[in-house]
């Protein structure tokens, strides 16, 4: 089972956040991406997976590549629940997953808010999105080269956590992509690929590693 647990905050390393000749690795959101959007999702059985995630994310495990979850949880922040109420959602999105064969390396957190947030979460940190300490905690965990990698997600702040590190940044449509895009298309932030969902993303990730093995 994948570790569940925050990103703690704190210095990272002097480095461009990339591991020389690391791995590829894949870098999901959660809310919106892998799951159905529901705005501060509290409960577990609130937690929905999106139409065809589990098999995009076995597609994913079929290659051998690190897949981890990075999702801002400010909800905690704000008191709408705890860091421990999040582990039975983790719990049961893994369950679920399951139910396809899928799995989910690592889940990586941040539940700081540096405005909206109660102590000891009111914080400017450097995990939430679009900062970079996940991306920078899961390439230290597994070797990755962030250059080669990938983040999908619902949201400008993954699209921009992305290309903090050079990462190839996918939205989904699904959640608040389609804000999202507006927001893109209206100030010209770069975005590598849209895709319809994870499904989309999956094979976009796939085609595009096959094309690296094969150049």
């Amino acid at each position: 089972m994948a570790r569940i647990g925050a990103v703690v905050c704190r210095p990272v390393p002097e480095s461009d956040g990339t591991v020389k000749g690391g791995r590829t690795g894949v870098f999901l959101d959660r809310d919106g991406t892998i799951n159905v959007e529901i705005e501060y999702l509290r409960r577990p059985e609130e937690l929905e997976l999106i139409p065809g995630a589990g098999e995009a994310i076995r597609l994913l495990n079929d290659t051998g590549t690190p897949t981890c979850v990075i999702s801002n949880q400010s909800g905690v922040a704000r008191g709408f629940l705890t860091e421990a109420d999040l582990v039975p959602i983790h719990e049961r999105m893994l369950r679920e997953l399951r139910r396809d064969g899928a799995r989910i390396n690592r889940i990586y957190y941040c539940p700081h808010h540096p405005t909206l947030g109660l102590p000891p979460y009111d914080i400017e940190c450097e995990c939430r999105k679009p900062q970079t300490g996940m991306l920078d905690r899961g390439a230290r965990d597994f070797g990755l080269d962030l250059r080669r990698s990938f983040v999908v997600g619902d949201r400008m702040g993954d699209v921009r956590a992305a290309l903090n590190v050079g990462a190839t940044a996918i939205l989904v449509l699904t959640g608040y992509g389609r804000k999202a895009l507006e927001e893109i298309t209206a100030s010209g932030t770069p975005v590598h690929h849209v895709a319809g969902s994870i499904v989309e993303a999956t094979a976009i990730i796939l085609d595009t590693m096959k094309g690296r093995t094969d150049s």
